[in-house]
């Protein structure tokens, strides 16, 4: 069989498409969805130059968290499907992980790369809370509650209402959620808490120290501002800069204040995510971002907006006006702009 084909007027004999191309091209795209399908991001990680390590203490079922050298983290998702950089805005799928790692390769290398890994299952077991994360974390709620509550006039008092300029109407009520206790030498001790209440990790800030109590895992400091479940969150970075959004806030009864602790692990994006499906369910609820007004807090916010709309809520930004500050440093030019 021939075919006509017409360039500029003319007509000339030209060979038949050749059916071959077609499958080839549609073999080819099977090919990468059945590597997308059937490789895991971490059996590629634990078997790279040098090798991953899995953090057990800081990964969850459903995000593992890798390290390797001196602060290179990354963490698997979406059951080892997906992949993410904590400290930047990168993430993608297994060949996007491959050519992060391996720059120099093409495409037709990543995926000649990943035919050996088709199959491969992770090293590790199936995960399960350690024993020592667990014992951990009881030996936090024990120290937590050993620490005097905080009491109006004390020396915890007045760092946080002088110096951190957090007005009476915030402590009282931080006070009350248990949000936050008296530690040694005048510091402020601020708990991390999992979905059921139970004291994970500890902050502690204070006149001469900025730092947290060994063990445990961080999730989220909370201050409910009214009865649940809220129809608001805003989600800070550091406990202080929460209340201080609650201060501007004067403490809305229909907001939960939140903060991360800086970095977000695979525990606290879990219960963000929580919370974001509660809020969901909830008409008219908003998912604010109160990080800081610098690249971080940036990066920190786009993570934010991406669990918003993942969940389907609305999302707004409350970055703090001035640049490189956070919200205590705009409570605290309120409070010296009013003397």
């Amino acid at each position: 069989m021939v075919f006509w084909e017409r360039s500029k007027g003319k007509s000339r004999l030209s060979a038949p498409p050749d059916p071959r191309k077609g499958r080839n091209a549609m073999s080819h795209d099977l090919e990468i969805e059945q590597l997308r399908a059937k490789t895991h991001c971490a059996a590629f990680l634990e078997r790279s130059t040098p090798p991953w390590r899995l953090d057990r203490r800081e990964s969850t079922k459903n995000c593992l968290k890798y390290r390797r050298g001196q602060g290179e983290i990354l963490i698997v998702n979406h059951e080892g499907k997906g992949w993410w950089d904590p400290q930047s805005d990168a993430k993608g799928d297994i060949f996007g992980l491959v050519q992060r790692l391996e720059p120099s390769l093409n495409f037709g290398e990543v995926r000649k790369t990943l035919r050996c890994f088709v199959g491969v299952t992770p090293r590790f077991p199936a995960f399960e809370r350690s024993q020592v994360g667990a014992a951990s974390a009881l030996g936090l709620s024990k120290r937590w509650e050993r620490r005097r509550r905080l009491q109006p006039g004390s020396t915890v008092w007045r760092y946080l209402a002088g110096e951190r300029a957090l007005p009476r109407r915030v402590l009282e009520r931080a006070c009350a959620a248990d949000a936050v206790r008296e530690g040694p030498y005048g510091s402020a001790w601020f708990p991390h808490r999992d979905d059921h209440g139970a004291v994970t990790h500890i902050e502690i800030r204070g006149p001469d120290f900025k730092g947290s109590v060994k063990g445990g895992d961080k999730v989220l400091f909370r201050l409910p501002g009214g009865s649940a479940p809220p129809m608001r969150l805003v989600l800070a970075e550091a406990p202080i800069d929460a209340l201080s959004a609650a201060a501007f806030d004067n403490v809305r009864d229909d907001t939960l204040y939140a903060a991360t602790g800086g970095g977000m692990g695979p525990k606290t994006i879990e219960a963000i995510e929580t919370i974001a499906a509660l809020l969901a369910r909830t008409p008219g609820a908003v998912f604010c971002s109160a990080a800081d007004a610098d690249r971080a807090g940036d990066r920190y916010a786009a993570r934010h907006r991406e669990i918003a709309a993942a969940a389907g809520v609305v999302f707004e930004r409350l970055r703090p006006p001035v640049e490189d500050d956070d919200w205590n440093d705009m409570l605290r030019q309120r409070e010296e702009a009013a003397k």
